[in-house]
């Protein structure tokens, strides 16, 4: 097992090769996928029921709810987690440009219960909100932000410091919960510039003799079945199913249903919620097709289906650990 991440020449590596993209390889995505988005027809997602005033005064009862993309409030043994909080109507450096959320948020901001951790696993803008995390931390003094290394400046320079920053397989104790940072297959930047200037990760969360694996961003390689070798079994997992075509080109990062699936079996997990599908329009696939493919893969592997669920956005679920 490594002890760390990958640095050399001034940035971070994946653990494992894949087919590298180039410019021309972006802007070839960006224009097929402006053609295809005129073909779909519109999605109209149903926003489930949740109580704030029930989550804000739980204390015992461990929960899980989709706010939507990959933000969830998990509430685990009295702590409250938030995992890459996005709240904001797009996801863009440009607030009237870039992907808009197509689907209601499933918990607005000022509805959280009191935040003790929050996981931040890159710095795309998908997972990494400007806004979010200022009104966060100006909402809720006790907050930590855990994040991969080389962000810590990041919010340093917008006056926040409860920060704590974590190279691959690093752990700390927050707010009673152990956290550790675990690889991941992905890429980070927010700019031209800065690509992969700062680490990605993804999160296991250990407390009170359970383990939640927040995945963030990813492709699929062999780190999986490393991370399983040492936290299996896992309790919960919540795994990527969405944002995977064309294969071509997307997928080095993200995985699809299918691979979703090989995850969920390589970490050993009990269960797993499905996440990063549904919410925001990244790639071609139609919306609602990453909860159909993720049915057929997990029939065709025999799996039962209420082991790897698809929530509603806004829909809070009581975990049976």
């Amino acid at each position: 097992m490594s002890s760390g991440s990958i640095f050399r020449d001034g940035r971070y590596r994946n653990n494992f090769e894949h087919e590298r993209h180039d410019v021309s390889d972006a802007l070839r995505m960006f224009w097929r996928a402006r053609r295809e988005y005129s073909k779909f027809a519109p999605v109209k997602f149903v926003r489930a029921h949740n109580d704030p005033a029930w989550l804000q005064a739980n204390r015992s009862e461990p929960t899980l709810t989709w706010v939507g993309h990959a933000t969830f409030l998990l509430q685990l043994v009295g702590v409250n987690l938030i995992t890459d909080p996005v709240f904001s109507k797009r996801t863009s450096p440009l607030a009237m440009l870039g992907p808009e959320r197509l689907a209601p948020l499933g918990l607005a901001l000022r509805n959280l219960p009191g935040m003790q951790i929050a996981l931040i696993s890159h710095n795309h803008y998908d997972h990494l909100d400007e806004m979010s995390v200022r009104q966060l931390a100006r909402a809720h003094p006790q907050l930590s932000f855990v994040v991969p290394l080389g962000l810590k400046a990041w919010f340093a320079r917008r006056g926040i410091t409860r920060v704590v920053e974590l190279d691959w397989w690093q752990s700390a104790e927050v707010h009673g919960v152990n956290v550790t940072a675990v690889p991941a297959q992905h890429f980070s930047g927010r700019g031209v510039h800065d690509r992969n200037a700062t680490l990605w990760c993804g999160y296991v969360a250990e407390a009170a003799g359970k383990k939640v694996y927040f995945a963030g961003d990813t492709g699929y390689s062999e780190d999986f079945k490393i991370i399983g070798s040492k936290f299996s079994p896992i309790d919960l997992a919540l795994l990527p199913i969405g944002a995977y075509e064309p294969r071509w080109f997307m997928k080095a990062m993200h995985v699809n249903p299918e691979e979703a699936v090989q995850m969920f079996e390589d970490l050993g997990a009990r269960q797993a919620a499905a996440m990063h599908w549904g919410t925001f329009r990244l790639t071609i696939e139609p919306l609602d097709e990453p909860p159909l493919r993720l049915r057929a893969a997990l029939e065709k592997r025999q799996i039962e289906a209420g082991r790897f669920f698809v929530m509603q956005h806004g829909e809070t679920r009581k975990l049976r650990f």
